[in-house]
């Protein structure tokens, strides 16, 4: 029986950026895989290129991203970096969406929250082949207003987006991602910004949606324990890398880099316990990275060959891969 091939492969990405300072180089050869039907989560502190990765992804990085190589396979036989644009809004609209983490930018302020998200039904697969009248359209994106769990629909459909809350916005945008994700849905920390009981209930959305529209999903979020309770599995990314990557209750509970445990210790505390540690010295600069291991300056464990070479992802348990030279011998 043939292997049924991951639903996205992404095979050592590279991106850098352009900038008055210099070539930033952020991404450095990022390799990871989403099965069909399954939730995975990405951690790490923010600058370390999640976003970046997300947008490599669906091709919307900004036009100052330069040195833009690898691959980005698709249900096993598209790469998605080898797509006309044409080719790739299609994917867009029809197979892949992404809920950004500001939902003020993702929202025009001048058109009123209906006509943007009829607008996305038009032009999505949703309404592929099928010419639906104004009023059938309105309805339909009333309906996703609804699956969103925003109160009183009609008043938010005839709304502009800053008539509305923080956690309204966030959920509006959830409705347009909805719009358009057949296969699978990216989850860019979608709850930056709100306070924690609303922070909660968009998390609780998110997965409730996906249980019932059966998605697979990639979940980039600070907040440790929802990673841990939403996603299968779970990929710490530190300064462009994937330093590690494990089933998510083996990660947390048994972490193996020295990254991802002072991560791990650095969440809050709310058992009494106090703060957490935090993590000594400041992300790398990208315009001169560090030399082997990005980690090594900020490492209690550092050793002469963390310095010389980046150290390749290595299994340690099944299914449990960590780069890092301490479990090189084992």
């Amino acid at each position: 029986m043939a292997v049924k091939p991951p639903l996205l492969d992404v095979r050592d990405v590279y991106v850098s950026y352009k900038t008055y300072r210099g070539i930033l180089k952020v991404l450095n050869g990022v390799s990871f895989y989403l099965n069909e039907g399954e939730r995975i989560g990405f951690i790490g502190e923010a600058g370390g290129g999640k976003t970046t990765l997300m947008k490599t992804i669906l091709r919307i990085l900004p036009p100052n991203a330069v040195g833009v190589k690898g691959q980005v396979i698709y249900r096993g036989k598209i790469d998605l970096m080898k797509l006309s644009e044409k080719e790739m809004k299609k994917i867009r609209r029809r197979g892949i969406s992404m809920i950004f983490q500001d939902p003020t930018s993702a929202l025009n302020p001048v058109f009123k929250i209906g006509e943007q998200l009829m607008d996305i039904i038009k032009y999505s697969g949703l309404a592929e082949g099928i010419k639906l009248s104004k009023k059938e359209l309105k309805e339909r994106a009333i309906k996703l207003l609804e699956e969103a769990k925003l109160p009183d629909p009609e008043r938010v459909f005839d709304s502009y987006p800053f008539q509305l809350s923080g956690g309204m916005r966030q959920r509006v945008v959830i409705a347009m991602a909805l719009a358009s994700a057949k296969e699978l849905l990216i989850a860019d920390e979608p709850t930056t910004n709100l306070d924690v009981t609303i922070q909660d209930q968009i998390l609780r959305l998110i997965n409730n949606i996906v249980a019932k529209r059966k998605l697979s999903v990639i979940l980039i979020s600070h907040a440790l324990g929802a990673v841990r309770r939403m996603t299968d599995r779970v990929y710490v990314l530190y300064a462009g890398e994937i330093i590690e990557t494990a089933d998510s209750d083996e990660l947390f509970k048994n972490p193996l880099h020295p990254y991802t445990k002072a991560l791990i210790e650095s969440a809050p505390r709310l058992t009494g316990e106090g703060i957490g540690k935090g993590i000594r010295g400041m992300m790398p600069d990208y315009v001169n990275p560090p030399s082997g291991c990005r980690f090594h300056p900020r490492c209690d464990y550092t050793m002469p060959i963390c310095k010389e070479r980046k150290p390749p992802l290595i299994e340690v348990k099944k299914g449990h891969w960590v780069a890092c030279w301490l479990y090189y011998k084992r």
